[in-house]
């Protein structure tokens, strides 16, 4: 069970795993199979495979190819233990190690720049010296090249990176290293958790608040979760690890705390009002700038992401096939649908009411550089948005530019709050934070004050910082600028009972190009639903995006205080049409 074959379809050849062994069936023709390939799933990969694809909705095909089968070539070879280079710890630190030795699971709530990395390189070079391999996840890869370098000075090429930006050879390349045991740790983000390695003994999830560990495609695991499920089933630690943890982790698992900054320096924070990159912005820019000092600067928008919108009669430019505004890119001349990939040249008449020319809202981080640079020309900034930062090789020259001071300022979006770490930024802007607030979101307040403590603690990592915030929330966000703990401790009482991690949530997604089609389905659902008892509607009705790719979208939202039922009444009215995401992150 679990061999890697090839085998014959109509007039290709095609790799196929064996799930199961039976007699040759008579009552209709088979084919041999041609060859059995040097790999294999092991018995826990496909028990858990089985499992995602019964508790994310998907095919078994689609569960079982996000892991990378064992290389039946290789051989268990005894290692001699190498002498490891490991990092001094403080007090705290050490004390925070060795609680986190007592849990088979636990959560290390540290805040930014409390000196979380050197607990992770500890527990890695235990693994090391007990002949075990690490798993260590990120979020993104905007934060592998900082942390690849971390790494490497302690494990040297005993560490491989991995993410989606590599080519086929370079995974190849490792792949290759690790089925001979050359390499003991991956880091990367969401796939890394698939890897196939030996004596697993250690999963590290760090920034483990991120939406980013969900998958917004089949199979719609959180690899958060699933990495918590196969450190179980493999015997293996699992820690997660955040500044900001998500509610349901806080709740769920045994906290070790690391209160205090590994180096403390005085951090003010200054509230102003607006929506507009003002000359309090600019005059605190070219301060910092003028005393040599680096700066960093959050737009909540990524790239030029804003829209062409009518001002006679209010109609924003849309794309024909899904109900959203098209995307504005100035620099590549053109308009783009985020959600169906749909692009044309730039309008300048409105398609309602015949008016020109049309207007563009919303400042994205191209506005924002144009504007910094020209009232203060000689700052040499750096766009750091998923626009500009297109490859691994752009990210590690950026972060590479900015380290080494040839830059100054650091400009993006949300990438900029992924765990980087840079000892010479002393002031923070973060725009139009308040756009989070009002998100069809039951987390919107979670993902603002998080976002902006993730953002803030960029600055002041060795030096005294300001961080200047533009909000007219500041009586929201205020009492909790120093501790997130109250915030979290305020919030479960806010969801209890309602939302998780008291409850849990299920998104039944209804896509059709025929609307009648669409609100029909739906309510066939519906009415199916009514059946089950101890399941909740919370809502149903046009999804906040109506319309995506020509086909128009509904959805009905789910709650249950048991699991198990709400699963099996999902699976009751699972069909074609539909999509089930359990433990949504995503509303739109």
């Amino acid at each position: 069970m679990g061999s890697v074959v090839l085998v014959p379809l109509k007039n290709s050849t095609k790799e196929a795993v064996v799930v199961e062994e039976t007699t040759k069936p008579t009552e209709f023709k088979t084919q041999n199979i041609i060859s059995i390939l040097p790999f294999c799933y092991s018995s826990i990969q496909i028990e858990i495979a089985k499992f995602i694809s019964f508790y994310y909705f998907s095919s078994f095909g689609e569960a079982l190819s996000l892991f990378i089968p064992y290389s039946t070539k290789s051989t268990i070879i005894k290692k001699e233990i190498a002498l490891i280079k490991k990092p001094l710890l403080t007090p705290i630190q050490e004390r925070a190690y060795q609680k986190i030795l007592t849990h088979d699971k636990s959560l290390l709530f540290g805040v930014t720049g409390s000196g979380k990395t050197e607990i992770f390189i500890m527990l890695i070079a235990k693994m090391i010296e007990e002949q075990k391999t690490s798993i260590f996840l990120m979020p993104e890869i905007s934060l592998t090249p900082q942390m690849e370098k971390r790494l490497k000075v302690y494990f040297g090429e005993r560490v491989a990176m991995w993410h989606s930006k590599l080519s086929k050879k370079k995974k190849e390349q490792i792949l290759e290293k690790i089925y001979a045991q050359e390499i003991d740790i991956v880091a990367g983000a969401r796939s890394a958790l698939f890897i196939p390695f030996e004596n697993l003994g250690l999963i590290i999830v760090d920034e483990e608040h991120d939406d980013s560990y969900k998958s917004m495609t089949r199979p719609r695991y959180h690899a958060r979760d699933l990495a918590l499920l196969i450190g179980q089933k493999r015997d293996a630690k699992v820690l997660l690890a955040s500044a900001t943890p998500s509610l349901s982790s806080y709740y769920k698992y045994p906290i070790i705390k690391l209160d205090k900054p590994f180096i403390q320096t005085k951090k003010s924070y200054y509230f102003i009002g607006g929506t507009e990159l003002n000359s309090t912005i600019i005059n605190k820019l070219q301060k910092n700038y003028n005393e040599e000092n680096q700066a960093l600067f959050f737009v909540p928008t990524r790239g030029n992401f804003k829209y062409l919108y009518c001002d006679r009669c209010g109609s924003t430019h849309l794309c024909p096939y899904c109900s959203v505004g098209m995307a504005l890119h100035r620099y590549n001349k053109h308009l783009k649908c985020h959600y169906c990939g749909y692009t044309e040249a730039i309008v300048d008449t409105c398609t309602t009411c015949g008016n020109q020319p049309l207007l563009s809202q919303r400042m994205g981080t191209v506005e924002a550089k144009e504007i910094i640079e020209m009232h203060i020309p000689s700052l040499q900034i750096e766009q750091f948005d998923k626009d500009s930062i297109t490859t691994a090789t752009k990210l590690k020259k950026a972060l590479e530019r900015f380290e080494s001071k040839q830059s100054n300022l650091l400009l993006g979006t949300q990438m900029l709050s992924k765990g980087h770490d840079y000892a010479n930024i002393t002031l923070c802007v973060i725009m139009g934070i308040d756009y989070l607030l009002g998100l069809a979101d039951y987390r919107a307040r979670q993902k603002a004050i998080s976002l902006l403590i993730q953002i803030a603690g960029r600055a002041g990592r060795a030096k005294e910082a300001e961080v200047l915030i533009q909000s007219n929330n500041s009586e929201l966000f205020t009492p909790y600028l120093d501790n997130y703990e109250a915030f979290l401790e305020d919030e479960l009482e806010f969801m209890r009972d309602m939302y998780p991690p008291f409850v849990t949530l299920a998104r039944i997604l209804i896509a059709h190009k025929e609307q009648t089609k669409a609100i029909q389905l739906m309510d066939i659902i519906l009415q199916k639903l009514e059946a089950f008892e101890n399941i909740e509607t919370v809502g149903s009705g046009k999804a906040p995006i109506e319309k995506i790719a020509g086909k128009y979208r509904y959805n009905i939202l789910l709650r249950s205080s048991k699991r198990i039922p709400l699963i099996k009444a999902l699976h009751s009215i699972n069909q074609r049409g539909i999509e089930i995401d359990i433990d949504p992150v995503d509303f739109s």
